[in-house]
């Protein structure tokens, strides 16, 4: 919503970007927009991407999983990231580790 303000003060798109500090593509195309639906159509459809398809039971396991931590799994206190993740997500799922 700051950028629909800003561009009913008649602010240009790149002016915009520079002091929300995202893309002149994204500025303009909010301002595309705004000018034709006025500040509900720059109101936030929620997260984008697809839909999470684990079930509630394997979210509960993997959450459970990385608040444990790498270690507790045989990784090494460093271990972060996808990788980890790609190796625990099927883990939660099949009832390894503990599951």
């Amino acid at each position: 919503m700051q950028a629909a303000g800003l561009f009913e003060q008649e602010i240009k798109p790149p002016e915009v970007a520079r002091r929300l500090r995202v893309s002149r593509k994204s500025a303009c195309q909010w301002h595309q927009l705004w000018r034709d639906g006025g500040r509900e159509a720059l109101v936030s459809r929620g997260p984008g991407g697809s839909r999470c398809r684990l079930s509630p039971r394997c979210l509960e396991k993997l959450a459970g999983y990385l608040e444990q931590g790498p270690a507790a799994h045989g990784w090494s206190a460093r271990a972060r990231g996808p990788c980890v993740c790609r190796r625990v997500r099927p883990t939660a799922c099949r009832g390894g580790a503990g599951g």
